[in-house]
């Protein structure tokens, strides 16, 4: 018959992915480490697997522990959640929402936001992933999107937040900018041949070819406020960095939507249209 994991096991487990010593892992579970040392033991061979590996770094889990710990924080949130209810009443929110986003809108958009409104649900749990990729959510791989865009998918549903738009920047340092043509400019990288500002640069600067080319329009912009070039960012950067000033007026052609994406399925879940409305009425005002 299967060995039945069960929630003394994934503690376990849990406390020695986190402590790394058979030490750290005895006092979080508030036991000797002997008793440790032999749960893991009779685990390891409950199950027919190594969970760990011992080395000058500590204990190293395997593949295996690692899913295990990740189910056992899932359990440890849960019961979290439960006991805020049951001090709060049936009202309070809970839950895990998992959230995709650009690291560009990550750091200037949803961060700030996030700051002000989720201290108010202690119970809810928010899973952040980076990405310029809608098929994550397609996959069902996330609830919730942040995505700047001028056609969202027609599957999916939400509400458009904002309008922006993109101007050429460069670190205020007092040089003098003006001949953009002449300038180092720093630019997305081949993955987004199609980017609005790309088409803008290959238009209006043909002979211009980039000094630093890069993967996302966070790296894009941490170059610049280095002081590496210039270079074509959204204004809602321009807005939150006090380092850089606007060398043009927005660029035609290439406004865009702040888009606040879910899966129709999703649109029942308290947690998910909690985050939603709190997201949409942040991000709404700062716009």
């Amino acid at each position: 018959m299967q060995y039945q994991i069960d929630h003394t096991d994934l503690s376990l487990v849990l406390a020695l992915v986190r402590g790394r010593s058979l030490a750290r892992a005895a006092e979080l579970l508030q036991v000797d480490v002997s008793t440790v040392f032999r749960a893991v033991r009779r685990l390891e061979a409950a199950l027919g697997v190594a969970l760990f590996e011992k080395s000058r770094r500590g204990y190293e889990p395997s593949e295996t522990a690692q899913a295990l710990a990740e189910q056992a924080e899932r359990a440890e949130q849960a019961l979290d959640a439960a006991r805020v209810a049951l001090e709060q009443g049936k009202q309070v929110v809970s839950g895990t929402v998992r959230l995709t986003c650009t690291d560009a809108v990550l750091s200037s958009l949803l961060l700030p936001a996030l700051a002000r409104f989720m201290p108010n649900y202690p119970a809810l749990s928010l899973e952040l992933v980076t990405s310029n990729d809608f098929a994550n959510l397609s996959r069902r791989d996330a609830d919730l999107a942040l995505r700047l865009t001028n056609q969202p998918p027609e599957h999916l549903v939400g509400r458009r937040l904002a309008k922006v738009s993109y101007v050429v920047c460069a670190r205020d340092d007092g040089q003098d900018r003006s001949d953009l043509a002449r300038q180092s400019w720093i630019a997305p990288d081949e993955s987004m041949p199609d980017h609005a500002t790309v088409l803008w640069r290959l238009h209006d600067l043909p002979g211009v070819m980039p000094s630093y080319r890069c993967s996302s329009m966070y790296a894009v912009a941490q170059l610049t406020r280095a002081g590496l070039g210039v270079a074509a960012l959204p204004d809602f950067i321009l807005r939150n960095q006090q380092d850089l000033r606007a060398l043009s007026a927005p660029l035609p052609g290439c406004d865009t939507e702040l888009w606040l994406l879910t899966r129709p399925d999703c649109r029942a879940l308290r947690s998910v249209q909690t985050l939603f409305e709190e997201l949409s009425e942040a991000l709404i005002s700062s716009d």
